[in-house]
């Protein structure tokens, strides 16, 4: 027989300690608001970091596109005036997506090509590096605007 009494009942609600679990709505937003201050804090130093890290789908594409070069140069004794010719190396766009890739001109001992930033990309704040570009004549290339901007 359960025991009804109201001493019983009392105790139940009681004013000892609970263990609580979880958290808080003050504390949550206390770590939010942690965070972020850290990330306005941090984020102009890391701005030209992730600029860096863009760069290399631009040094990837022009790399691609000197490669096919070389391969048509080998085939057909001279570059190739448009990047339809060199098949999927070079498409037009660099592998992620943030450069346009171009050929800028092009003869029979030498090409100029270039990698632009995508507008509204990431790599438009860039501006120092906003453009890549690689020279090659008479089989020696020249790198642009600067070797700072082809480094990791």
């Amino acid at each position: 027989m359960p025991n009804t009494c109201s001493h019983h009942r009392a105790s139940a609600f009681s004013a000892a300690p609970r263990l609580q679990r979880g958290f808080t709505l003050i504390e949550l937003m206390m770590v939010c608001a942690l965070a972020g201050i850290l990330v306005t804090v941090s984020w102009p130093s890391l701005r030209p970091a992730l600029a860096r890290s863009g760069r290399a789908d631009a040094v990837h594409a022009l790399t691609q596109v000197q490669q096919a070069q070389a391969r048509h140069h080998a085939l057909h004794g001279l570059y190739a005036h448009d990047l339809r010719a060199l098949g999927a190396a070079a498409a037009g766009a660099s592998p992620q997506g943030l450069y346009n890739v171009a050929l800028d001109s092009a003869s029979g001992d030498g090409y100029v090509a270039s990698a632009s930033a995508r507008p509204g990309s990431t790599q438009a704040f860039d501006t120092a590096c906003a453009r890549l570009t690689v020279e090659v004549r008479r089989g020696f290339a020249t790198l642009g605007p600067s070797a700072r901007c082809w480094q990791p």
